[in-house]
């Protein structure tokens, strides 16, 4: 069985604790330098102790010298569930020789087996080709070295920025649409399909770097700057156009579509909670909580006092001070402020 690449939603958390800088992969790093292969259960439980046999008990703290030399020997080595203590070596496993197994080596086979029978993760080194693997279930990660790691997330951190450019570019034409009063489910759909890509990408590097442990912390920097404002920037999106009797317009929906389907636009109005009876160039007037946001120092609840008191952006964009300064809690400079804001979105000077 060939070992799976990473990806997305298939990371177990195991392969953190194997992440470069943790003692357990300084261990096995030691292992592969001396070029003896290894099996280690990471875990015990009675069904681990129902297969195993021979061996001697140890029960020390955990050290990659120590790990290193017992690797030496035959047999497995089990260390306890959170890997801080060597529990015994030298043991000899005996899974059901009737579970289905694709791998070829006889320590892999047994890796696998073990594995799935007693379910507790199982990492193997290879002598032959310096390779270190995790046995999870009935599924096979070879784990990759920090290089690897780092050029996926380079390549991950690259396609966030290139998506998150669109979100922008398509962020900033929606708010010349919401100050002319012409958006449509077309756009709003573009906009949370862009978000859902890009988030999806996100996910992607955040594997990878928490992957990488110690040597992550750049690609980590680098990630939180493209993607911290995401949360709050859609949480606005979507109480801007939720539908009538909703409190939020279900952006979580598009996490349930596959890669295909996402590029549908009228599956993705869908999943934001629009009536099927409305076509992609349907007129949607959004409240208008997102531009009020980008106001300097205006709090929120005089932005949905806002709202409220004017039909839409067109209304609030037309407003004079005094007409704004008659909504509570806005002062002379509040009102100044939003005129010149909402101007300068539309790339207009503000009314005098």
């Amino acid at each position: 069985m060939e070992g799976d690449a990473l990806s997305i939603g298939r990371l177990p958390e195991e392969i953190i604790r194997l992440a470069p800088g943790t003692p357990l992969r300084d261990g096995l790093d030691r292992i592969v330098s001396g070029h003896t292969g290894a099996l280690i259960v990471l875990g015990t439980s009675d069904a681990l102790q129902a297969i195993s046999t021979g061996g001697f008990v140890i029960d020390v703290p955990f050290t990659a010298p120590q790990l290193r030399e017992l690797a030496k020997m035959d047999g497995a080595i089990v260390l306890s569930d959170n890997a801080d203590r060597i529990v015994a070596a030298g043991v000899h496993l005996s899974p059901d020789a009737s579970l289905p197994t694709g791998e070829t080596g006889t320590r892999h086979r047994s890796a696998e087996r073990v594995a799935r029978q007693v379910g507790l993760p199982v990492v193997t080194v290879s002598a032959s080709m310096s390779t270190i693997s995790l046995f999870t279930g009935g599924s096979r990660i070879v784990v990759p070295r920090p290089d690897e790691l780092v050029a996926r997330a380079n390549q991950a951190l690259a396609a966030i920025g290139v998506h998150r450019e669109r979100l922008t570019a398509s962020l900033t034409r929606l708010n010349g649409l919401e100050l002319h009063d012409a958006v449509t489910l077309r756009d709003v759909a573009h906009v949370g399909q862009r978000f859902e890509m890009t988030n999806r990408l996100a996910g992607e590097a955040s594997t990878y770097v928490s992957a990488l442990g110690v040597d992550g912390r750049l690609p980590a920097l680098q990630l939180r700057d493209l993607v911290d404002d995401l949360t709050p920037l859609s949480s606005l999106i979507q109480r801007d156009y939720v539908c009538e009797g909703a409190e939020t317009m279900p952006f979580a929906g598009l996490t349930q579509l596959d890669d295909q389907d996402l590029f549908d636009i009228v599956l993705v109005g869908r999943r934001l909670g629009f009536p099927a009876d409305l076509h992609l160039d349907s007129p949607i007037r959004p409240r208008g909580l997102r531009l009020l946001a980008s106001v300097p120092r205006l709090p929120a609840g005089v932005s949905a006092r806002l709202v409220a008191a004017f039909d839409g952006l067109p209304g609030l964009a037309a407003a004079s001070d005094a007409d704004l300064m008659a909504v509570e809690g806005v002062t002379e400079p509040l009102a100044h402020a939003v005129r010149d804001s909402l101007a300068h979105v539309a790339g207009t000077p503000p009314t005098p």
